[in-house]
């Protein structure tokens, strides 16, 4: 039986494609609704916090569990977890809902998929927030010379893990070690990651080795319980499936379609990062904000950092993500 972690999940079969649950509150008259797109791996649980809050406040919310998530449909090849066809999914799943006058969050690949909507749906779009993971026109992605980049500036590869992850056995070695894998995704000390996660093959040797440590303390057992419960629901075939089709550059043939004038932003644009945040490190996010302006393809972007967290800023600072997200709504949605 599949896990319903909201009492108020809906679904939603795109037309030719797959099925996907998502959960959904009506905007209060004058009030936009917030997108909100998770990470990896994740579902929309991640939001649970922003869902509530947003919605007391009167704002509408909408939060799909993304393809290979959750009770969204989990298609096993590398080829449906393309950033195009799923970007036309979400805009779809809008259009039913009717909602217009979108706030769209996205967070770690949901702000892969963010980004291609505005490319290819702009007027979808009132405002946009990219939490941890910044904007940057898409384009070919080279894995090995981004973690030698990396590696020169911060002595470690931020990806080396996507080595792992691109592996034929990995998803079903972090199906078997399921508990292992969220101690090392959510952990109790970002240090780990610098350790046991980004340099080459050490996510693999904590995986297999079955290693787990105490949870953090923005995290309680239920919530690391139900977390479980959610990736055992389908496994990790999907969600390494999108760093699969990363590495393969499967979306690189749809780019040229996508109109020049629709790679520049002209909507509000917030970066919401972490002074913590050791994978998507937020230097980078306010380089890439600086390029954006200087290139022109960023008008109107704007950086804010949390401090005192890492890259899980909305279960680490779940009051403070709001009040961010509060203020940019009401700054430049009308």
């Amino acid at each position: 039986m599949a896990l319903q972690p909201f009492p108020n999940c809906k679904h939603f079969t795109i037309p030719g494609g797959p099925t996907y649950s998502y959960v959904v509150h009506p905007a209060r008259p004058r009030k936009p609704t917030f997108l909100l797109l998770h990470g990896f791996p994740s579902a929309s649980y991640d939001w649970r916090n922003q869902i509530r809050d947003l919605s007391d406040a009167g704002y509408g919310v909408i939060a799909p569990d993304l393809l290979g998530y959750g009770n969204t449909d989990k298609p096993p090849g590398v080829e449906e977890y393309s950033v195009w066809r799923m970007a036309a999914h979400i805009a779809k799943l809008l259009e039913h809902e009717g909602i217009s006058n979108v706030v769209a969050v996205g967070h770690d690949w949901g702000c892969g998929i963010l980004g291609m909507l505005a490319n290819r749906y702009p007027e979808r779009l009132s405002a946009l927030v990219f939490m941890a993971v910044p904007y940057t026109p898409p384009g070919t992605f080279d894995l090995d010379a981004f973690n030698s980049f990396t590696e020169s500036l911060f002595g470690y590869p931020v990806f080396g893990y996507w080595q792992f992850f691109n592996e034929s056995d990995a998803a079903e070695l972090c199906d078997r070690h399921s508990e292992s894998m969220t101690a090392l995704s959510y952990p109790n000390n970002y240090e780990i990651w610098k350790t046991d996660l980004c340099p080459y093959g050490k996510a693999r040797a904590w995986v297999t080795s079955d290693r787990k440590v105490g949870r953090p303390s923005w995290l309680s057992k239920p919530e690391v319980d139900t977390h479980n419960a959610i990736l055992r629901n389908g496994g990790y075939v999907g969600p390494l499936n999108w760093y699969k089709a990363s590495i393969r550059n499967i979306d690189v043939p749809n780019y040229s379609q996508i109109p020049p004038e629709n790679l520049i932003i002209s909507r509000p644009v917030l970066f919401l990062i972490a002074d913590g945040d050791v994978v998507t490190r937020p230097e980078l996010a306010r380089q890439s904000a600086e390029q954006g302006r200087q290139e022109g393809y960023l008008p109107s972007v704007e950086v804010q950092e949390l401090t005192g967290c890492g890259h899980w800023l909305q279960l680490e600072k779940p009051r403070e993500v709001f009040n961010a997200l509060d203020a940019f709504a009401k700054k430049v949605v009308r």
